[in-house]
C-alpha cells in the first residue's frame, strides 16, 4: 500500500498545483465525446470545427509567447504528418462515439499506451517484461468484454463503433511518434498549432466527401462546436503543461480519469448505463494501461524514446 501512493506523494513534493491542473484538464477532457454528440453535425465536421474554434486560443497563445519560441514559425513534415494522424483519429473516433456508447468510445481509445509499446517491441526490438504482456492480455480481453456486453441499444452500429474506437489507438499512436520527431526541432505549442492547422482542410474534406451535415442546426450546435475547440485548448494544454512538472507514473494514472468522467456524463446526459459485462471490460482495459505504463518505464529501451519530451502517457483527445 505504501508503494501504491508513493508516486503521489512525489508529486505533492513537486507541488499540489501541477497535478490539480492535471486532473482539471483530464476532467475537460472527458467532456469531449459529449460535446460531439450535441454539435448537431456529422462526426468529422465536429473535429472540423473542434479545429476552427482552436485555432484562434493557438494562434493567440504562440504569438504571445516569448523567446525564440514565439509566433507559429514554419512547419515541418513531422508535424504536418502529426495532423493526419490526428484527423484519423478525430475522424474515427467521432463515428466511434456516434456507433457506440460514450464509455465504450473513450475506454477503447485509451489503448494507445499499449500499442506504442507493442510498436517498439514489433518494430524497434524494445522488448518488454513479462508485466507488459500480461498488461497486453488484460487489455484486450477488456476490450472483448466491453464490445460482447453492449446491450444493443448503445449508440446505431455499436460494434463497427467499438471496432473504429480501438482503431484509434493505432492513429493516436502514430499521432504521438510524428509528434516526438516534430518536437526534436520545436516545442509542444508549435507543434500543437500546425497540427491542428494541418487538420482543418483535412476533416473539412472528410466531411464533405461522406456527405455530412458540416454546419450545426441551431446555437445549441454553435455552442458545442465552441466548447470543443476551447476544450481542445485548455485540456491538451493543461495536460502537456502538467506533464513536464509530475512523475510518468502519476500522469499514467490520472488521465485515466477521462473515460470515468465520460462514462459518467454518457449516464446522466443520454442514459447510457453500462452493462456489467461492460462495466468489468472497462476496468480490465483501465488496469491493462496502468500495468503497460509500469512495465513500459520498468524495462530499460534499447532503441528511440517512444515518448515526447513533456509527455508522461496516453493523452486522450
Amino acid at each position: 500500500m505504501t508503494r501504491l501512493f508513493a508516486p503521489f506523494r512525489s508529486a505533492t513534493r513537486h507541488g499540489a498545483f501541477p497535478l490539480a491542473v492535471l486532473v482539471l484538464a483530464a476532467m475537460v477532457l472527458g467532456l469531449a465525446p459529449i460535446l460531439v454528440r450535441l454539435t448537431e453535425t456529422g462526426p468529422a465536421a465536429a473535429g472540423f470545427w473542434r479545429f476552427v474554434f482552436a485555432l484562434p486560443l493557438l494562434t493567440l497563445l504562440t504569438a504571445t509567447r516569448g523567446g525564440e519560441e514565439r509566433g507559429p514559425g514554419a512547419p515541418s513534415r513531422w508535424m504536418l504528418l502529426a495532423g493526419l494522424f490526428f484527423v484519423l483519429d478525430l475522424a474515427f473516433w467521432h463515428y466511434g462515439i456516434v456507433m457506440t456508447s460514450v464509455a465504450n468510445a473513450t475506454v477503447l481509445c485509451n489503448l494507445t499506451p499499449v500499442v506504442v509499446t507493442l510498436f517498439a517491441w514489433v518494430m524497434w526490438r524494445e522488448r518488454p517484461g513479462r508485466g507488459f504482456v500480461v498488461a497486453l492480455a488484460l487489455a484486450l480481453a477488456g476490450a472483448f468484454a466491453m464490445a460482447a456486453g453492449a446491450d444493443g441499444g448503445q449508440g446505431t452500429d455499436p460494434l463497427l463503433g467499438d471496432l473504429f474506437s480501438l482503431s484509434v489507438a493505432v492513429w493516436y499512436a502514430g499521432y504521438f511518434l510524428a509528434v516526438k520527431a516534430a518536437r526534436r526541432t520545436a516545442g509542444a505549442l508549435r507543434v500543437t498549432f500546425w497540427a491542428t492547422l494541418a487538420g482543418v482542410p483535412l476533416l473539412w474534406l472528410v466531411a464533405w466527401l461522406l456527405g455530412e451535415d458540416i454546419l450545426p442546426a441551431g446555437p445549441s450546435g454553435w455552442w458545442a462546436c465552441a466548447g470543443l475547440g476551447l476544450m481542445h485548448v485548455v485540456g491538451q494544454g493543461g495536460v502537456a503543461w502538467a506533464l513536464g512538472r509530475l512523475p510518468t507514473s502519476v500522469t499514467a494514472v490520472t488521465i485515466l480519469i477521462q473515460p470515468v468522467v465520460a462514462a459518467l456524463l454518457g449516464w446522466w446526459i443520454f442514459a447510457e448505463a453500462l452493462t456489467p459485462v461492460q462495466a468489468i471490460g472497462g476496468l480490465l482495459v483501465l488496469a491493462g494501461v496502468v500495468l503497460a505504463q509500469r512495465a513500459s518505464r520498468l524495462t530499460p529501451p534499447a532503441g528511440p524514446v517512444m515518448t515526447p519530451p513533456g509527455s508522461g502517457g496516453a493523452l486522450r483527445n
